[in-house]
């Protein structure tokens, strides 16, 4: 579990280039500036983790391009004790973002292979999510529900119900929407019915699948 001072190096490269794609919340830059990305990873990819690519993590899942991580961590907005519920923890690299900017995350995983992996690697990390879970994303958390924001981390083909129930009046739900290439949707909840809803741009993530494996 080495983190060196060239890992860092690579860190500030990878934060300038997202800086210079339009990343503009400080907070986020700082996560990733100090959150270990090269161990979120097959040690084989080490070379490339500070890439702004997405790779291959197991059970034909990916962690996400640095880009998206970023791009959907500022969209949410977060605060400081935000409930933040997160479907698909996949390798665990949002969720340590997440956690590093001071978020209590509730995330599930559909892939048990990858429950287990990430559920080891978080403690050696010192990422202290509020609770981990193996189970269908489609569903969400009802009992800890509500929340002050939902993000999901694969391509939907339509918002779940279920998922949009479980957010606070004026919470935020981040959701890549489509089958092949994906809009970047987000959802504000304006009252018990009502939703304003915003898109911004392709972006493509591995498919958001029901019931869990």
């Amino acid at each position: 579990m080495k983190d060196t001072a060239k890992h860092q190096g690579l860190r500030n490269q990878l934060v300038n280039t997202l800086e210079q794609k339009g990343i503009t919340d400080r907070a986020v830059l700082d996560a990733i500036k100090k959150i270990p990305r090269h161990l979120f990873l097959n040690s084989s990819f080490e070379d490339y983790a500070y890439q702004d690519k997405a790779f291959p993590i197991g059970a034909g899942q990916t962690i996400s391009q640095p880009y998206t991580v970023a791009f959907q961590s500022q969209l949410l907005e977060v605060k400081k004790e935000h409930k933040i519920l997160e479907i698909g923890t996949g390798s665990g690299y949002q969720t340590a973002v997440l956690c590093m900017l001071g978020a209590k995350v509730f995330s599930i995983e559909r892939q048990n292979e990858l429950f287990k992996t990430t559920s080891n690697l978080f403690p050696k990390l010192n990422i202290r999510p509020k609770h981990l879970s193996f189970g269908d994303g489609y569903k969400g958390l009802p009992s800890y529900a509500p929340f002050d924001s939902i993000i999901v981390t694969a391509g939907a083909p339509f918002i779940p119900q279920p998922l949009m129930a479980q957010l606070k009046i004026g919470g935020r739900l981040v959701i890549p929407l489509g089958e092949d290439v994906q809009i970047m949707t987000l959802l504000i909840r304006k009252n018990e019915t009502q939703f304003e809803k915003h898109e911004f741009g392709e972006f493509r993530f591995v498919p958001l699948l029901e019931d869990k494996n």
